[in-house]
Order: C-alpha cells, then sequence, then structure tokens
C-alpha cells in the first residue's frame, strides 16, 4: 500500500473527504502553513497525525518550499495532495514532486486558472462550469487532468450558490482521483492521464436543455 500526505491552508473540508474515503493508504499525514487550520483540528480527531510548517516563519518562498519539503518526505510519500493549500509553490518543489503532486481546482481547466473562480465563470456567462482534479506543474493551475465534473449554471445562482455546487462535486471526484492513484491505476503518458479499467460514458450536459 501506498502512503499519503495531504496538504491543507483553512478547514480542509476536501481533506475531510479523503480521510473519511477508506483510502487504501499504509499511512496519512496532514500538513498545514497554518498553526490555525480548522483542518488540523478535524484529522487529529480522525486519529491522523499532523505537521505545522508555519511559512510566516521563513524569509522567503524558497526557503519554506525547502522546510516544508523535509517535512514531506520524512513521511516518504507516494501521492502529494493540495487539499485548500493557499501557497504557490516553487518550481524545484513542484519537480522534486512530479508526477506524484497532485491538485482540485474549483473550474473546468484549463479555463479560469486562478482565483475567484465562480465569480469569472458568472461575470463570463458560462452555461456549464465544475472542477478539476490534476497534476500539478510549474504553470500555476495546468497539468495532466485525471478526472473533471461539471454541473449547469442556473440563472439564479450567485457565487455562493455555485460555488457550494461545484464543493459537492470536489467532495467526489477527489477521493476517486486518490484511489486511482494508490491503486496503480492512473497512466501518465505523453501528458494526458488515462485510468485503467475507468468506464467514460458517451454523454452530453446541456445548460439549458435543448427543446424537445
Amino acid at each position: 500500500m501506498k502512503s499519503l500526505v495531504i496538504l491543507i491552508s483553512g478547514r480542509g473540508s476536501n481533506m475531510q473527504q479523503l480521510l473519511d474515503a477508506k483510502l487504501p493508504a499504509s499511512a496519512i499525514t496532514v500538513i498545514s502553513n497554518n498553526p490555525a487550520a480548522a483542518g488540523l483540528e478535524a484529522a487529529r480527531l480522525r486519529q491522523i497525525q499532523t505537521v505545522v510548517v508555519d511559512h510566516r516563519a521563513y524569509p522567503d518562498r524558497a526557503t519554506f518550499d525547502a522546510a516544508l519539503a523535509e517535512k514531506i518526505d520524512a513521511c516518504q510519500p507516494d501521492l502529494v495532495a493540495l487539499a485548500g493549500f493557499m501557497r504557490i509553490l516553487g518550481d524545484s518543489f513542484v519537480n522534486r514532486y512530479q508526477h506524484r503532486l497532485i491538485n482540485i481546482h474549483p473550474s473546468l481547466l484549463p479555463a479560469f486558472s486562478g482565483l475567484n473562480t465562480h465569480a469569472r465563470a458568472l461575470q463570463e456567462g458560462v452555461k456549464i462550469h465544475g472542477c478539476t482534479v490534476h497534476f500539478v506543474t510549474s504553470q500555476l493551475d495546468h497539468g495532466p487532468i485525471i478526472i473533471q465534473a461539471a454541473v449547469p449554471v442556473l440563472p439564479e445562482d450567485t457565487t455562493e450558490t455555485l460555488a457550494a455546487r461545484v464543493l459537492q462535486q470536489e467532495h467526489l471526484i477527489y477521493p476517486q482521483a486518490v484511489r486511482w492513484f494508490l491503486e496503480d491505476r492512473v497512466m501518465l503518458s505523453d501528458g494526458c492521464v488515462n485510468i485503467r479499467a475507468a468506464a467514460i460514458e458517451n454523454h452530453v450536459l446541456y445548460s439549458p436543455r435543448l427543446d424537445q
């Protein structure tokens, strides 16, 4: 069985879904850059080992990245999952964990990388929005896509209601993506991901629906 490290900065709702998913992991450690992160207590209540590397204790990003990598390496993880980790990681850090560092992003990448994805989706008038689990590369919010989930954008949506609908899907697809990785089902070739023995359904989501 493989080991997993989860990085968080706040409440860790995606982290909690991972911890509750009964993943086939030999060990799980939660690491946060924020000593006050609510997710730390949630992990401890589940008897999960936690570590804090406070970014404010380091003079620059490179020094923090090095300290964080030292704590991660002590866990000997097969996979590092970003779950609401609100620090931009440097290229050397990303390259250190190449092909074993994944993230979940609240948009259908490559659309709406960066922050404020739901507000931007509403401003642009898109009819379908969603979330993406992907391998992390040095380009922010880019990298080979493992799984995506799409939801309709409703006429009455606010950023809050749209975010809530997307978050429901995040809680479903992130544990699935991590499980696939831990089960050696994620195949990465030429910058694209295939999932061994995964079903691909041939259907279309229309938003708005076609007239019947």
